[in-house]
């Protein structure tokens, strides 16, 4: 690491929040296989916490079915976040989820010199509650609006238009999975490479702001094709 006279380069810190849908859709393999996927990219989002001496990872998660709520509430740093498997029931109450990360998205709890943060929305359905109020409480955070968000439908029955007005840049799209191979992909894809953009200067145009919407996020992964169709959600 680059080292000053009287110590090192200090890291500079960067939240990364899933914010996973828990309702009754999400019941048997859809969020078992999430369970899978997200254990599953923990060792590649170490690695690129590794590989990027700018950058220390935090990681957070909240639920939302019935209400929302933290699942885990302290950020974490990625080298000690282990996952604790969701299970699923109730309503879809994603604009509750939204409000609730607004506060977390507040200047006085976020930390100083922060990174843009990564917001990645993983979802079955469609809301049962006010998103639009949600969403809109959440862009009128400074780091709301700066943050990286990424969203990922399970299955076609997810409102496309729903994570594609989360995701807030026409040049991404909602990450769609329609298996069980198909999401492990995806999540792996979702947990680390917006992540390694929004670490890396680099991504950034020259002269560009922190906002999320100027890091430079590569191409998604084509889809996996299923094994059997068993795995089709």
């Amino acid at each position: 690491m680059p080292e000053r006279p009287g110590g090192s380069l200090a890291k500079r810190p960067l939240q990364f929040i899933w914010i996973v849908d828990c309702s009754g859709s999400m019941q048997g393999r859809k969020i078992e296989s999430l369970n899978l996927a997200i254990r599953e990219s923990i060792k590649p989002m170490q690695d690129v916490a590794d590989e990027n001496p700018n950058a220390e990872i935090f990681i957070r998660v909240v639920k939302f079915s019935d209400g929302a709520q933290w699942h885990i509430s302290e950020p974490t740093e990625v080298h000690a976040f282990k996952w604790s498997d969701l299970d699923a029931g109730g309503m879809t109450d994603m604009g509750k989820a939204l409000t609730m990360l607004a506060d977390a998205m507040k200047v006085e709890t976020m930390p100083q010199r922060g990174l843009p943060p990564v917001l990645v929305l993983i979802s079955d359905g469609q809301p049962t509650d006010d998103f639009k109020g949600g969403l809109k409480t959440l862009m009128a955070q400074p780091w709301g609006l700066k943050a990286v968000r990424i969203s990922v439908a399970i299955g076609e029955d997810a409102d496309l238009d729903v994570l594609q007005e989360f995701i807030g840049n026409p040049e991404i799209k909602p990450l769609v999975a329609s298996n069980v191979q198909d999401l492990v992909k995806k999540i792996k894809w979702a947990s680390t490479v917006p992540l390694k953009a929004a670490s890396n200067p680099a991504s950034r145009p020259q002269g560009a702001t922190n906002g999320g919407s100027n890091v430079q996020i590569p191409a998604p992964p084509a889809d996996a094709k299923p094994t059997s169709p068993a795995d089709v959600f």
